[in-house]
């Protein structure tokens, strides 16, 4: 039998089988899209995270369907980049794809996708949870413990120095890995986890807006207001309304 070159071979492999392996990895989440961001390929995981119970009802759809309006339009953000430049996403720590203010973490990585002629015409991506990566000793696992600690205390107003040391790195080494990984300052990602944990609780509680604002570490209602406005795209006020109807009672 002649020999066949790996290319070759892999070119009469079915792409849809080689996607199913990944319903064999229950703590990995795999997508494919196309150039539209539509979901061409989700595994089990990937369904999970789109609340949905089978591939076929996420088959077609974008992230606007699923997730939070804030996250899928960071997500679609990074796809256009990927396609554009051709260049991957590796190993980068980032909210879980759940609702606001989920303490989770995911470490993601995105690739472009192209066709016989070498055109781009999608994406594949996957990610796991945090938890099922601290363990390496690597940078990413560092920049965990500290991603963790903004989570469970957002109203800790943690220094650059603080963090440094956390990750065992200089404040410059610091600032630039982390902006690096996470395509934000620390002092930015620190903001929007004190946003979205507002999310939370202005949907689960009866607090003021400004008792929530010195509770989650904003200098005062109006800085609240102000940052929550820019990341969510409306008020705390206008975010309750939203999602807590006049008349229904909190548990």
């Amino acid at each position: 039998m002649a020999a066949i070159s790996p290319q070759a071979f892999l070119r009469r492999v079915r792409g849809a089988e080689l996607a199913r392996l990944f319903d064999l990895l229950p703590d990995m989440s795999f997508f494919i899209k196309d150039r539209k961001g539509r979901f061409m390929a989700v595994n089990r995981r990937g369904c999970d995270y789109c609340g949905v119970k089978h591939e076929k009802d996420a088959i077609g759809k974008t992230d606007e369907d699923f997730f939070p309006r804030s996250r899928a339009a960071e997500y679609h953000a990074d796809d256009e980049t990927v396609m554009r430049t051709g260049t991957p996403i590796v190993n980068r720590l980032e909210s879980a794809p759940e609702a606001e203010g989920s303490p989770r973490l995911v470490m993601s990585s995105k690739i472009p996708l192209r066709d016989a002629e070498g055109n781009i015409i999608g994406i594949a991506g996957f990610s796991r949870q945090v938890e099922q990566v601290r363990s390496r000793s690597s940078g990413e696992a560092r920049f965990a413990k500290v991603i963790e600690q903004m989570h469970q205390h957002p109203d800790e107003a943690l220094s650059s120095a603080a963090m440094a040391r956390m990750c065992g790195l200089s404040q410059s080494q610091f600032d630039r890995s982390f902006r690096r990984v996470f395509g934000s300052s620390a002092r930015q990602y620190l903001l929007r986890v004190r946003v979205e944990a507002g999310c939370r609780r202005l949907a689960e509680t009866e607090e003021t807006v400004a008792a929530l604002a010195v509770e989650l570490g904003f200098f005062d209602h109006a800085h609240f207001t102000r940052c929550f406005r820019r990341i969510m795209g409306l008020t705390p006020a206008e975010y309750r309304e939203q999602r807590v109807p006049k008349g229904t009672k909190r548990v």
